[in-house]
């Protein structure tokens, strides 16, 4: 009773204000994939201010300029709703969603919901003076990761050499290539000049970012069972659930699924459906922690294991208490804005020992990456 007593005033917190702020930051190498070429990333970076002095942090990925200003109305809109309210997660979860029924549960609503719900977390974990994964009753311990910071459609020769530099990084034991060239054989060559390059305990992942119709899907995917890929990433639609299960059933790689899952829901779908032999969440997307808790109850529940999409400040914590837990995708996407970024070692994430997450801001790369909201 003595302990449980002197953290109840720690977690009373109660909601002043959110303050947010917007960057565009270089990434290391441009990514090109099937939908898109990604050389720089927008992140609205969000403070939540409590009454007692605490601040809890977060960031969301506006994929392009103008979609920092898009989260950030909604997110403002969440806090004026919350201010004034206890730092109680779950419920200003449901209250959020709540809130935005009539917009509905999918895309910025739910990302807002996320950005303000990881906020809250952290809020708490600092007040707490533990790691979020302590928190949440798990360990801060070491995480698998893979790097995912390249291997977008560029040559074969270009994609061996990277994925070599990869590897090196931090001693990864996976690293991710993206596929959807116009022909298979392109595909081909690459997954083979790659696989070449790289030792033969080093894991391969593949990710055609939805590029594919099923039927092609169907195609490649046979044509990769022979090549030695771990997985093969929405080879379809990501909407399409029947249509990934008819390419799950027919392709020998497992299928992963669930970077784009808006919400719990739709894990329950995808497990109806038996879309995928794999799951990945991504917290913005999944709805913040209180989401991915879950979702990641759903997936335990159907036997299926779980990795994460980007965001790996956040995700590392909630990788630590999915009980399917399987890699955590790295990419250092937020580094330059951070005070201490995340550290591979060994092909493996540590878990910040910091109270929270372990964001903090670095204001002198904020300053030099603003951009107007």
């Amino acid at each position: 009773m003595k302990d449980s007593a002197r953290w109840l005033p720690a977690l009373t917190l109660k909601i002043r204000d959110v303050s947010l702020r917007a960057v565009v930051v270089p990434i290391t190498r441009p990514l090109v994939t099937r939908v898109v070429t990604i050389k720089q990333v927008p992140l609205l970076l969000i403070d939540l201010h409590t009454e007692e002095g605490v601040t809890g942090r977060s960031y969301l990925f506006g994929y392009f300029e103008r979609g920092n200003a898009y989260l950030a109305g909604l997110v403002q809109d969440i806090a004026s709703l919350s201010r004034g309210e206890i730092v109680a997660p779950l419920e200003l979860y449901a209250k959020a969603t709540k809130a935005l029924t009539l917009m509905g549960h999918q895309g910025l609503s739910l990302m807002a919901v996320a950005g303000f719900d990881v906020a809250c977390w952290d809020a708490l974990a600092r007040a707490a003076g533990v790691p979020l994964a302590a928190l949440l009753g798990g360990q801060p311990r070491r995480v698998r990761a893979y790097n995912s910071n390249g291997l977008g459609l560029i040559e074969p020769s270009a994609a061996a050499a990277e994925a070599q530099a990869l590897v090196a990084e931090g001693g990864f034991g996976a690293v991710k290539i993206r596929l959807g060239r116009p022909t298979l054989a392109a595909d081909l060559a690459a997954v083979r000049a790659v696989r070449e390059a790289l030792a033969d305990d080093v894991l391969l992942p593949c990710d055609f970012n939805q590029g594919l119709s099923v039927v092609e899907a169907i195609r490649r995917g046979r044509a990769l069972d022979e090549e030695g890929v771990y997985w093969i990433e929405e080879p379809i639609s990501y909407d399409n659930l029947a249509g990934t299960a008819k390419v799950a059933s027919e392709v020998r790689t497992p299928i992963q699924l669930g970077e784009n899952f808006y919400g719990p829901k739709a894990v329950g779908d995808a497990i109806a459906a038996s879309a995928c032999d794999y799951m990945m969440f991504d917290v913005m997307r999944i709805g913040g922690v209180s989401g991915w808790l879950r979702a990641a109850a759903l997936a335990d529940a159907a036997g299926i294991e779980v990795s994460s999409h980007i965001f790996p400040e956040v995700s590392c914590h909630l990788m630590a208490v999915t009980p399917t837990c399987h890699w955590l995708e790295f990419v250092d996407w937020a580094s330059p804005v951070l005070v201490d970024p995340l550290r591979v070692h060994d092909g493996h994430v540590q878990i910040p020992q910091r109270p929270g997450t372990g964001i903090e801001w670095n204001e002198e790369a904020i300053a030099k990456y603003a951009v107007a909201l």
